[in-house]
């Protein structure tokens, strides 16, 4: 009896809530019912999702709504009010933002900051305060904290290195000093054996072609170093040392010439081609690349030909050693506003001097 009443009254309830429905939907109240039917869905979402993914526009349309509803009915949104008022923060910070300066000191250029990382790099034996004067000395007014802060970045000791240069840096200041010869042969198409004398100059990688001949006798390779000398002129001053083979066209004359303008001869060890390397390689070039690609007929004909390779050989092949640059580069377009600072090695790069470019 208890059940069947408790059935009715449900039934009759729930008749009375659709009549009311009903009345609201034929009144013009559709909206009123579309309310009623989101906010359903909306507790329907909340018992399935405990914290939705909103974007940022969601966030500011709900924030800006909100100034739009009473506080009191703040619990329709699915967030909390401090989340609300969160937002709304957040959107005036963004609308009412005017730029300013950054606090602190302003950003170093980076044309300053590459500059230090060049002298460190060029100079092993700088540190971050010997740096820092050159820079005063080039206009640029940096702290010495400042210059020691880059090249510790940048994973440079910026105290100077105390255990003198590196294998590399002492031997190619020794290369500054030091010039290079030999003979090499070429046989002509009927057989004749001609020789060729040529020096190298072992900083620059410069080859010069002396003379050809088929007949090297003392007297005659002692008058073609007399005539590299007198082609040298004023760079022979810089030179320190020849070294040569135990060739016997080199005579005591030979060995006299040079011995007058102060350069010491050193001889190689019997039988020791690569104690003379870089005159054998250029020796392995020149073969290589000229000499056994064509048939030569006799000295006047290996002298021009030798000629025009030796001018590309120096003025135009590049050299790995050389940063794939030739012996003697052609003049080109330097861009100021990259290179605006000049190096100028002092003893084959044992010290570097440094000045603004004109």
């Amino acid at each position: 009896m208890l059940v069947a009443m408790t059935t009715s009254l449900v039934y009759l309830l729930l008749r009375q809530i659709l009549q009311m429905l009903t009345q609201l939907a034929r009144d013009g109240g559709a909206k009123d019912v579309e309310i009623l039917v989101l906010r359903h869905q909306v507790a329907v979402l909340r018992r399935q999702v405990r914290r939705p993914d909103l974007q940022p526009a969601d966030r500011v349309v709900l924030a800006a709504l909100s100034r739009l509803l009473p506080r009191p009915r703040w619990s329709t949104f699915f967030v909390t009010p401090a989340t609300l008022i969160r937002w709304h923060r957040e959107l005036l910070a963004r609308h009412w933002t005017y730029p300013h300066a950054r606090p602190g000191r302003p950003p170093l250029a980076k044309q300053v900051r590459d500059l230090v990382l060049r002298l460190a790099a060029e100079n092993p034996l700088w540190g971050h305060r010997r740096i820092q004067g050159e820079l005063v000395g080039l206009g640029h007014q940096v702290a010495a904290s400042t210059v020691w802060k880059i090249l510790n970045r940048a994973g440079i000791d910026p105290a100077p290195r105390r255990s003198g240069p590196t294998w590399k840096q002492f031997l190619s200041t020794q290369a500054y000093t030091i010039l290079a010869c030999d003979f090499f042969t070429v046989d002509t198409v009927l057989l004749k054996r001609i020789y060729v004398l040529f020096f190298v100059e072992l900083a620059t990688r410069q080859v010069h072609v002396i003379g050809v001949t088929t007949h090297p006798t003392g007297a005659w390779v002692a008058q073609q170093a007399r005539n590299l000398l007198m082609d040298l002129d004023e760079r022979v001053t810089g030179l320190r040392f020849l070294l040569r083979d135990r060739d016997t066209k080199f005579a005591a004359v030979f060995d006299a010439v040079f011995t007058a303008e102060g350069i010491d001869v050193i001889k190689t060890p019997p039988q020791a081609p690569r104690a003379n390397a870089f005159a054998e390689r250029w020796v392995g070039t020149v073969r290589r690349e000229c000499t056994d690609r064509m048939l030569i007929v006799g000295e006047r004909h290996l002298g021009a030909v030798l000629a025009e390779y030796t001018r590309h050989y120096n003025d135009h092949r590049p050299h790995r050693s050389l940063g794939q640059r030739p012996p003697n580069p052609p003049p080109h377009v330097v861009d100021l506003v990259t290179a605006r600072v000049h190096r100028r090695p002092i003893l084959g790069g044992l010290i570097n001097e440094y000045s603004q470019a004109a």
